[in-house]
């Protein structure tokens, strides 16, 4: 009995040396910056960085390869935690939000058919490019709303996305889901956006929407340096958007829209509070 009982804690014994030496062996290091960034970042792995992940990307900004810079959903707090880690400068860049450039819901945007297939835009965008009259068009099937990691976008009981500018830290992930490019990113402070990405004709647009823009100018009349028009679509000049309110009542069609007065219509969104930086504080 004696005996077998030595023999196993040998046995015992000696695994756990052979372990022992194993691991140190084998042992891989670990930059302690890599983990100290890992702490700081916001931990979405969202992707918005462009690596597989936040450890990814803090074995890469660790490693010198990746610019401190690019963890949006942390915002000016996170990059300047980074820099003090790796005893650099480095400036955030200018918060940015996504904003879906259409009005056009079901009620007030004509369908070419009736899509009944699985329930994903890209799926039918696919099927004689998509159901929706307006080539540019939000397709209402939520594809951008079920890869939002931050739970930024609803989709509207008549079929239109909408993004909280609260909710939304600008990681990107919508834009890349939508088959029509219909989301784009602006910066944050700017309120007042064109919500229209066809560039048809306005003798066309009118056929298919009812809050489409017709390219009439008078937006760009009556704030020329606010506005631009190109490819019969007009869109605001960021470094101007002050003074881009000035021709939201003036617009025929009402496509322009001062997010500081509200949502579009049909979403539960509260009012939002213009600018915000929920999320990206320093």
């Amino acid at each position: 009995m004696l005996a077998s009982i030595l023999s196993l804690g040998g046995i015992g014994l000696l695994a756990a040396l052979a372990l022992g030496l194993a691991a140190r062996k084998f042992a891989v290091e670990v930059d302690p910056r890599e983990l100290a960034i890992l702490e700081v970042l916001s931990g979405a792995n969202c992707g918005a960085c462009g690596y597989p992940g936040c450890g990814a990307y803090a074995k890469a900004v660790a490693g010198g390869t990746a610019d401190p810079t690019l963890c949006t959903p942390g915002g000016a707090g996170t990059v300047a935690q980074i820099a003090h880690i790796l005893g650099v400068e480095a400036t955030a860049a200018e918060p940015q939000v996504a904003v879906v450039r259409c009005q056009g819901d079901n009620d007030r945007a004509k369908l070419k058919y009736h899509y009944l297939g699985i329930y994903d835009c890209t799926a039918a965008q696919r099927i004689a490019d998509g159901p929706k009259s307006c080539p540019g068009g939000c397709l209402g099937l939520g594809t951008c709303a079920r890869v939002c990691p931050f739970g930024a976008i609803e989709m509207t009981a008549a079929g239109l996305a909408v993004i909280s500018r609260e909710k939304c830290t600008g990681c990107r992930k919508c834009i890349a889901a939508c088959p029509r490019q219909v989301i784009a990113m602006a910066p944050l402070r700017a309120t007042v956006h064109v919500l229209c990405n066809s560039q048809d004709k306005g003798a066309l647009v009118r056929k298919y929407c009812q809050v489409g823009c017709i390219a009439c100018q008078i937006c760009h009349k009556t704030v020329p340096a606010a506005y631009v028009i190109e490819n019969s679509l007009a869109r605001v000049v960021y470094e101007h958007q002050e003074e881009a309110a000035a021709a939201v009542a003036k617009c025929p069609t009402r496509c322009i829209r001062d997010f500081a007065e509200g949502y579009p219509e049909g979403s539960r969104f509260s009012a939002p509070t213009c600018p915000t930086t929920a999320g990206r504080a320093a």
